[in-house]
């Protein structure tokens, strides 16, 4: 695909997203932020019961062309292709970049790889509170742990509870500045 071609496959895809939305009955709704710029991409994902493969994804977000069109073309893709959650975890940032077209998102490659980065985080999360209460862990002390967890976490871009408000603190601190 020639450059131009990936201009317009990116702003057909932020003007007229896929799979935007909540999705309903997700099996988790994870957030991802950057705080370098404010981009804020929330990935809803359902996972096959008793499969390590997952079902439908969808997304919510605000920011950069980049970061929401990228969000766009992989669910659509996710969504084809019903990845397995290692096809999922294995698939690379580059891939992601190169997906997008490097010679135009290259460099901002975090606004490129935040979906991919939230998806990662969202899949992560199914397969270990799956784990967690198939050894006995009540939703609750699930939740507590990933609070702790949350708090130890910090730099770059950020997934979980925290990152909605990691990315607005930086898009509000950007503006008071301009």
């Amino acid at each position: 695909m020639d450059r131009q071609t990936r201009i317009e496959l990116l702003t057909d895809h932020f003007r007229r997203p896929r799979h935007r939305g909540r999705l309903e009955n997700a099996d988790v709704s994870m957030p991802g932020g950057n705080p370098g710029c404010g981009d804020i991409i929330t990935m809803h994902v359902r996972a096959e019961p008793d499969e390590q493969r997952i079902a439908e994804v969808s997304f919510e977000g605000e920011g950069c062309t980049i970061s929401q069109a990228a969000a766009s073309i992989l669910s659509q893709r996710i969504n084809r292709r019903k990845p397995t959650f290692d096809d999922v975890v294995d698939m690379s940032y580059e891939e992601m970049i190169d997906l997008l077209g490097s010679d135009i998102v290259g460099s901002r490659p975090r606004c490129a790889t935040l979906a991919l980065g939230t998806l990662k985080a969202a899949v992560k999360r199914i397969d270990m509170d799956r784990k967690l209460r198939a050894a006995g862990r009540t939703d609750e002390e699930i939740r507590q742990m990933r609070a702790a967890l949350s708090q130890q976490a910090s730099g770059g871009l950020v997934f979980g509870e925290r990152a909605v408000e990691e990315a607005k603190v930086k898009g509000s601190d950007d503006a008071a500045s301009s």
